[in-house]
């Protein structure tokens, strides 16, 4: 049984690939297409998809798409002709989109692909995130909690899953609960991120980042639009906000009017906080940190409406797992709340929560709910994209002209790398198949030493080139992570950790020891098991071996602005135009 399922239109479009109900490919366009948060059809993806099982799209049985495309364009026609005429430029450019292709998904589908209609099924958008968490994740029942900008209708759910391992018959996901359109958290926290100067669907991160530099003094002022009851439902005052009738603008004069002018996109942002040289006094630093402090007061709200959602969820339920899905469950802040402050004792978050992990929710509910296959998979790990043989690796090294040398001792080639980012150098790590979702997680990564402040400046700044508040990741063994964060108590049960999905508070002694990847006191970690990814594994544990110390600095390995690298091409050329100092390319290492 071959399912493809498909994501596309809005952004972070993607394809999968079932067989059996197992996963065994995953990928978002902007890998293939070098596009940052391609919406376009995945045409690339799926080729890929395709390719690694040796395949046609003529041996698929069935193809998923993440969302209904009537009932989407029912939510934008009713939204824009009840809020005419001041959506009157979003209407038109709405209805050329529309008329102009999206409507016909499933034309467009059999046009790209060549598969017949009678095989192309369309899931509900919110079902779709449901189902890609809850049926990848360990548990034969759990609540489910679902919450992103806007699916058809939907901005969150919630309900539950329960599938039995061996009968398939009792595969159930039931969404009991919702929230519609226009109040919705996803789009509350991306108008704040539009505010702060950073692009929707693209900066919500950096808002999180921003947040830990200010104090939340602007709660009750965001209270003023936004009504939240015990439940977790809540209300928005729509004066406030124009993204339901603006292609243009989110936010509207009555929301500057209570918040001030907008920050200016691309402006320097440093307070003393950020910088202690920075003179707390001065005219900018002072608006930066008004700045950051609507920054840490959006994101305290947020936190408060997810907590009240779980909570409700784990009271209606009774179960003690979550499964957790949509672009909201990436915000890894509010995520390392959960456990610690709702009666749940288990939680799993889809690592590609967003658009992209509706492709796969798609396909799952194809095959575990309408044709009643039982369960086979659990997503242990997220390694699904594409590998390069060392043919392949060796030719795009010569083409480059760069020196290179040829290790082919695994353990001496890991020792080479470790030895260097003792050194103080940065380096970028290739191997295996690449990530899927917007996390590096050792296979497509930058790696360096987290024990000076310094390196964080250099990694920021020369190698990014990004803003010098943002944060990077810790990547520690597991077997260590209670030494350094003291709440991750049973570590080895939590999924979240593993994707470098939720972040933490660090034990004060030990957090002085790893300053460029301590945030204010916390850190947003991945953990490694030897068993996910050995070669890693061996490089954080020959670095602690060396040093004491079982964490490295770890981020993207790409450019600001880029997608992550896929081919080793594109790894040379990252390399080629960034301060890194030495490549480990599979078995190659590459120096400038």
């Amino acid at each position: 049984m071959l399912i493809l399922g498909i994501s596309c239109f809005y952004h972070d479009s993607a394809a999968v690939l079932l067989k059996d109900g197992e996963l065994v490919a995953a990928a978002a366009e902007e890998r293939f297409s070098r596009k940052k948060h391609d919406f376009d059809f995945p045409s690339l993806a799926i080729d890929f998809c395709l390719k690694t099982t040796g395949i046609t799209a003529a041996d698929l049985d069935y193809v998923a798409f993440y969302e209904k495309p009537v009932v989407k364009f029912e939510r934008i026609l009713t939204s824009t002709l009840s809020s005419f005429p001041q959506s009157w430029k979003t209407f038109g450019e709405s209805m050329i989109a529309w008329w102009g292709g999206k409507l016909w998904m499933k034309n467009i589908i059999m046009e790209k692909t060549g598969v017949p209609p009678e095989k192309i099924i369309f899931v509900d958008h919110h079902m779709s995130h449901a189902a890609s968490t809850f049926f990848a994740s360990p548990y034969e029942d759990a609540a489910i909690l679902t919450i992103d900008g806007v699916g058809e209708w939907t901005t969150a759910s919630m309900g539950y899953g329960k599938a039995s391992w061996e009968d398939g018959n009792i595969n159930e996901i039931k969404l009991t609960h919702e929230q519609r359109f226009p109040h919705s958290l996803g789009l509350l926290y991306s108008t704040f991120t539009a505010f702060l100067g950073f692009r929707v669907n693209n900066g919500e991160y950096k808002l999180m980042g921003m947040s830990p530099y200010g104090d939340p003094n602007y709660v009750d002022d965001i209270y003023k639009m936004v009504k939240v009851f015990d439940d977790g439902s809540f209300w928005l005052d729509m004066s406030y906000f124009s993204y339901h009738y603006s292609p243009d603008r989110s936010f509207s004069k009555k929301f500057t009017d209570l918040f001030g002018k907008p920050r200016i996109h691309e402006e320097e942002f440093l307070t003393s906080r950020v910088d202690s040289n920075v003179d707390p006094n001065s005219p900018k630093a002072k608006e930066n940190q008004h700045y950051a402090d609507i920054a840490a007061s959006i994101q305290y709200v947020t936190e408060e409406i997810i907590l009240r959602m779980a909570r409700n969820v784990q009271r209606k339920t009774g179960s003690k797992n979550l499964c957790y899905a949509g672009g909201v469950a990436l915000n890894s802040k509010a995520n390392g709340h959960i456990l610690a402050e709702t009666p749940f004792e288990q939680m799993f978050i889809q690592p590609a929560a967003g658009d992209s992990g509706g492709a796969l929710g798609a396909a799952l509910y194809v095959y575990h709910i309408l044709l009643s296959k039982p369960r086979r998979f659990i997503q242990e790990h997220n390694y699904w994209g594409s590998s390069y043989s060392n043919a392949e690796v060796m030719e795009a090294v010569k083409a480059s002209g760069f020196s290179f040398e040829e290790v082919d001792d695994e353990e001496l080639l890991i020792q080479k790398a470790v030895d260097d980012i003792i050194a103080g150098k940065v380096i970028a790590w290739f191997q295996g198949r690449f990530e899927w979702g917007p996390r590096a997680l050792g296979n497509r990564s930058i790696m360096a030493d987290p024990r000076t402040k310094e390196m964080k400046g250099i990694v920021n700044s020369k190698i990014k080139f990004r803003e010098p508040f943002r944060p990077f990741a810790p990547v520690i063994l597991e077997e260590d992570t209670l030494r350094f964060f003291p709440d991750l108590k049973d570590v080895k049960k939590h999924y979240p950790p593993r994707f470098m999905l939720s972040v933490y508070p660090y034990d004060e002694k030990e957090g002085k020891k790893v300053p460029a990847v301590n945030h204010m006191g916390t850190g947003r970690l991945q953990t490694v098991r030897r068993d996910w990814n050995p070669r890693y594994y061996r490089l954080v544990e020959l670095f602690k071996q060396a040093t004491g110390v079982p964490v490295l600095l770890n981020t993207s390995f790409n450019l600001r602005g880029e997608p992550i690298v896929n081919t080793p091409t594109d790894a040379l050329s990252t390399f080629s135009n960034s301060g890194i100092d030495t490549l480990f390319l599979e078995n190659i290492l590459v120096r400038k």
